[in-house]
């Protein structure tokens, strides 16, 4: 049994706040530099080079890639084989989100109560998901996400009659009413299956997956480049201006439902779809 202070992973949480935050992820990166060379609108080109450049700044001079700091999502992948020691696993998460917020100068978003709206000051409470797996280590993974591309985001309980036609044409709607308000280029996570809140857990979970890594389920991988080529051709384009690149990457999770059901979800992730992750 390997014991991990809980200290420990304040700190390492409150590094990832920020390092999330600033750095661009390096898959999103290489995206947006390889849908540069291929767009020929030279409005779109023009708006993601912009994009590449805000991404500079923020690195150089640690500086949040956007205003909107989001909402933080936590999700802790804990070894059977770990004894975790010294305080409460919840508490230490978001000191440590309260930490980093404060170190990196970050916007607090969050209010105590979706009705009175006072703001807790802190950014906390996070959302905190756990999963029990083999080994004696643990993984953090920090989601700041932002409300431009959250409040986009939708779950249609579709009939088991229905395929991947109709997965691919409420994928669209979606990625329609969305528009220009999300923030795209988009990432979208996807989730099939399960419940109605399994569903959305994991097209949340899907925007964690590099978007240049291969599905290594066939007919996923199938499903996410046919849904990536429909969306591109919608023609919102960089910021909603047009051209070739709506969107960056699509990653999809299932998991196993009901005989009577087929819940989809689709998870909007702006250009800057942020995470940052770290084993102890």
């Amino acid at each position: 049994m390997r014991k991990i202070n809980v200290n420990k992973i304040k700190k390492v949480v409150s590094e990832l706040c920020i390092e999330a935050n600033v750095n661009l992820r390096r898959d999103i990166y290489k995206a947006i530099l390889k849908a540069l060379k291929k767009e020929t609108n030279r409005r779109a080109r023009s708006i993601l080079g912009i994009l590449l450049e805000n991404a500079g700044i923020a690195r150089g001079e640690s500086r949040a890639l956007c205003q909107d700091t989001g909402l933080v999502c936590v999700y802790v992948r804990i070894g059977q084989d770990v004894k975790l020691v010294g305080g409460d696993l919840k508490k230490s998460i978001d000191s440590g989100v309260k930490e980093g917020y404060k170190k990196g100068a970050l916007r607090k978003s969050v209010v105590k109560s979706p009705l009175l709206r006072v703001n807790t000051g802190t950014n906390t409470p996070s959302i905190i998901y756990t999963d029990i797996v083999k080994g004696n280590k643990l993984k953090i993974t920090v989601i700041p996400k932002g409300f431009g591309s959250e409040n986009k985001s939708k779950l249609e309980m579709l009939n088991p009659t229905q395929g991947e036609k109709d997965i691919i044409s409420f994928i669209l709607e979606v990625v329609k009413e969305a528009g220009p308000d999300a923030c795209p280029p988009y990432i979208l996570g996807i989730g099939l299956g399960g419940t109605f809140d399994k569903a959305s857990s994991l097209a949340k979970k899907a925007l964690i997956s590099p978007i240049d890594r291969q599905n290594a389920k066939k007919h996923l991988r199938k499903l996410e480049d046919a849904i990536l080529k429909e969306v591109n051709k919608l023609g919102i384009g960089p910021m909603g201006l047009g051209g070739k690149t709506t969107c960056l990457g699509v990653n999809i999770l299932e998991y196993p439902t009901h005989i009577a059901g087929l819940p989809v979800a689709v998870n909007v992730g702006c250009h800057i779809t942020r995470s940052a992750s770290r084993v102890i």
